[in-house]
């Protein structure tokens, strides 16, 4: 085991909220400070540690990703620049919703809970009454708060956070990174879909070992490691030779540096991957060891929950499109609408960008009627006209090639003279299992 994996081992033995550094660990178990940083560097992307502003780099609980669309206070104290002026052994804890504490301690009592922040400002009855319900407290307009509630803080274990900005802008910057979060943690990521230790071969392996495995889990695709667990190759039965020779070693006759991707790959990367080399499984590794093992089957099935368990906030290409509706007309998809506000550039006409994904989302929805799983591969677009704001537009989509393994769509917008303002072309790549 590497030194780097002794102090991986050591930092998950801490207990939450141990304050970390460097020099500390460096220190502690006899390393470079080189050496330690890289492993902190590393326990940070898996989860383990974190860095807070003004606080440092302290150990912390894994959250398991599905559970992660709620903010820690850390993450708070970061959005709003804010500084700590207590209770900083609870900045790890999430918060459930936040409130503003602008009445009467009587009427606030029915909108505080447990586990909830107070975004109040210098009125001292209110941050306490928070913290005796359980909720974290930031005080707004840069004030302070008295030793006494601070002290209550310390002892509950719950943040109070100061801030330079006022009510309403602290509210309007955790509300948006709220939505943003969430919409992240509706991406799938690879580590959520992957097969854990996978059947694999090793370099030492016949090409007997290989059949053997064939027959017992129905695969034909084996990543190949070394003693190390590093994946050095990927095993198929394309490559096989025309004269079988069950003695064969399998690294003479494997596929050398192979494609790989990290738990923390998109499902949807990996899809474009898969389907544009035409792979069905590839390996999952942290650094070069394998972890894992992705299939064609694993991605769809991401896909399909995707699309049925849509984003609860709203992206932007949502926004957009809302504006507009839909009918069909023979085998074109027409979409109506009108230019909004903003979708406008500097000078006050439609901007080029939001018109290119105006049109290339209509074309994506095109696609949507036939159930099938794609990757975006290519897009050309051309402008003829400038739009107006308050312009209504309308834009015509057509599937012109539906393959087994490609499509093409055309989209074309005209303005309310039938003149045609733009046109797309895209391809995409149909993922199949």
């Amino acid at each position: 085991m590497s030194k780097q994996e002794d102090i991986m081992l050591y930092i998950k033995t801490l207990e939450p909220g141990h304050k970390i550094s460097v020099r500390s660990i460096a220190g502690d178990l006899g390393v470079s400070e080189g050496t330690a940083y890289r492993a902190i560097k590393e326990c940070e992307a898996i989860g383990i540690v974190t860095t807070i502003p003004r606080v440092g780099t302290v150990r912390v609980e894994k959250i398991d990703k599905r559970h992660m669309e709620n903010l820690t206070f850390s993450k708070v104290l970061s959005i709003v620049n804010g500084s700590v002026l207590g209770g900083k052994e609870g900045l790890n804890k999430s918060l459930n919703r936040f409130t503003i504490g602008a009445m009467t301690v009587d009427a606030f009592s029915k909108y505080v809970s447990p586990g909830s922040l107070v975004i109040v400002g210098n009125r001292e009855e209110i941050q306490r009454f928070a913290l005796e319900q359980d909720a974290a407290v930031l005080i707004s307009g840069g004030f302070g708060c008295r030793g006494d509630i601070k002290k209550l803080a310390d002892d509950k274990k719950l943040p109070i956070i100061s801030s330079n900005y006022d009510t309403f802008t602290i509210a309007s910057m955790i509300n948006k990174a709220l939505s943003d979060n969430k919409i992240k943690n509706d991406i799938i990521l690879i580590e959520e879909v992957m097969m854990e230790n996978p059947a694999c071969l090793t370099t030492e392996d016949t090409l007997e070992t290989w059949m053997d495995l064939v027959k017992k889990t129905k695969h034909i695709r084996y990543p190949v490691v070394d003693k190390d667990m590093r994946v050095v190759g990927i095993m198929t039965a394309k490559d096989l030779p025309d004269d079988l020779n069950t003695n064969e070693p399998i690294k003479k006759l494997m596929i050398k540096d192979p494609i790989t991707v990290t738990p923390k790959t998109t499902v949807s990367y990996a899809a474009h991957i898969m389907g544009w080399e035409d792979i069905e499984l590839c390996p999952v590794v942290d650094g070069r060891k394998l972890v894992g093992v992705i299939t064609r089957k694993d991605v769809i099935k991401a896909f399909e929950y995707m699309n049925t368990h849509g984003y609860d906030v709203e992206n932007l290409e949502e926004s957009i499109l809302k504006n507009f509706t839909c009918a069909n007309e023979g085998s074109d998809r027409v979409y109506e609408g009108k230019i909004t506000p903003r979708m406008l550039d500097n000078v006050g006409t439609a901007s080029w960008s939001a018109l290119n994904m105006l049109i290339n989302a209509v074309a994506v929805d095109t696609l949507k009627k036939y159930n099938i799983t794609i990757s975006v591969d290519n897009i050309s677009t051309y402008f003829m006209k400038p739009v107006q704001v308050d312009s209504n537009i309308i834009i015509r989509s057509r599937i012109l090639d539906l393959g087994r393994s490609f499509c093409k769509v055309e989209a074309e917008m005209f303005n309310v003279k039938k003149e045609l303002v733009g046109k797309s072309l895209l391809s995409a790549i149909i993922i199949k299992e």
